[in-house]
Order: structure tokens, then C-alpha cells, then sequence
């Protein structure tokens, strides 16, 4: 647990701000979105939560700024990843798996941006301000920009619609990971009664499947 004395320069504060986030993250490399508590935060990063509360107007937007910088971090990572594992000659068909493929193995390993992706409508846009919305809002918006433009860079006959693919995407992983973690009861259920098992579904594969759906099914709307 860290202890700070009081924040007095912008330079402090920001430390401040910053062992908040990273605190945060680790938490969430032991426990679930939903888990996380602005007590147990405020009691790692040595803070009483009056003042964690400073810095961060509540638990959501902590989570929405980590969102935003894991986002980001893939973002960064995947042109790489991308350019790596299409094949530029390859028919459009092709293409579009190849893409699909790619995003969905490099979030294989991205379990806190999965995680908070699943958090975002549901719980982590609740209990902010509009300022702190709107900030995120804009935030999001260009991260989904930012992988529209690498969909239209692989898949140019994506058009118009390569904005609506790159948000659909979004959406598919928050709700696959969701899915994909089944309760200790739901898993009791399945041992108990195999039938039940066929709904059990793997985060990789079934990202994987439903991505290539999904971009297949749109490229597919953009033929003549």
C-alpha cells in the first residue's frame, strides 16, 4: 500500500492520479470489474476515499479512464498485428477473415480492456457526471475511429460501412467476454447436467467465429 503526504504541485498530483489508475489496474488483474470497490481501491493506494474522490469523481470514472488508455494500448499494438497477418493479395473474402482473426486473437490476452469493454453501457457510464460522459464519449469515439480506419487500410470495400463494422466489433467483444465467464453456479449447472455444456462457450474461438461473422456478413451488404 502506498502513502502520500498531501499533493501540493500539479506534478504531485498527477503521481497521485496516476498510482490511482495503476492501482486499479492491478486490482483488476485479480478480480472482476464488478468486484472492484472504491473502498478497497482507496485502501490500496493509501488514500482515504474522501480523496481518491478528488482526483476521480467516482469508481466509474476511474474504470472509464483505464478503458480509455487499454483502448488505446491496442490501438497502438494492432496496425502491427494486422499488416502481419493479412494477406494483401488475398481475395476480399479472405481478407475479411484474416482481419476478423487477427482482432480477435489480440484481445486473447487483453483481459482488463475485455472486461471494462463488457462494463461500458451497462455499468460504467452510470454514476458519472455529463462532463466526465461526454469526455469518455469523445474518448471512444476515437478509438473507434481509429479501427475504422484500419478496417478500411485492409478492406477497402468495406466503403462507408467500415465505421459500422469497427462500432459492431466493439460491441460483439463486450458481449462474447460476457458470455464467455460463466458464474460458479451456470459452471455447477453444466457439470451437473452435460446437456447444458453446449452453451459453454471459449472467449478466443467464439470471438474469433462471431468476428468473422460479423465482418463477412458486412462485406457481403457492400456488394452490389
Amino acid at each position: 500500500m502506498n502513502t502520500f503526504q498531501r499533493a501540493r504541485s500539479e506534478e504531485q498530483r498527477e503521481i497521485r492520479r496516476r498510482a490511482i489508475l495503476d492501482t486499479a489496474a492491478a486490482m483488476l488483474d485479480e478480480m472482476p470489474v464488478s468486484a472492484v470497490s472504491l473502498n478497497e481501491l482507496s485502501r490500496r493506494v493509501g488514500l482515504a476515499k474522501s480523496n481518491v474522490l478528488r482526483y476521480f469523481e467516482s469508481r466509474e470514472a476511474v474504470l472509464l479512464e483505464l478503458l480509455d488508455h487499454a483502448w488505446k494500448q491496442w490501438m497502438a499494438d494492432l496496425p502491427d498485428l494486422l499488416t502481419a497477418g493479412i494477406d494483401a493479395e488475398a481475395a476480399v473474402e479472405e481478407r475479411g477473415e484474416q482481419f476478423a482473426a487477427v482482432v480477435g486473437d489480440s484481445l486473447a490476452e487483453r483481459r482488463m480492456l475485455c472486461d471494462l469493454l463488457s462494463a461500458q453501457a451497462g455499468v460504467l457510464e452510470h454514476n458519472v457526471s455529463p462532463e466526465v460522459a461526454a469526455r469518455y464519449k469523445r474518448a471512444a469515439v476515437a478509438n473507434v475511429d481509429a479501427l475504422t480506419a484500419l478496417a478500411r487500410v485492409h478492406l477497402p470495400e468495406l466503403g462507408d460501412r467500415a465505421q459500422q463494422l469497427a462500432a459492431s466489433m466493439i460491441m460483439v467483444i463486450g458481449a462474447v467476454w460476457t458470455h464467455a465467464r460463466p458464474s460458479q453456479a451456470m459452471l455447477a449447472a453444466y457439470e451437473a447436467d452435460p446437456s447444458l455444456a453446449v452453451l459453454k462457450m471459449d472467449f478466443a474461438i467464439a470471438l474469433r467465429e462471431a468476428l468473422a461473422t460479423l465482418t463477412v456478413g458486412t462485406l457481403a451488404r457492400t456488394s452490389p
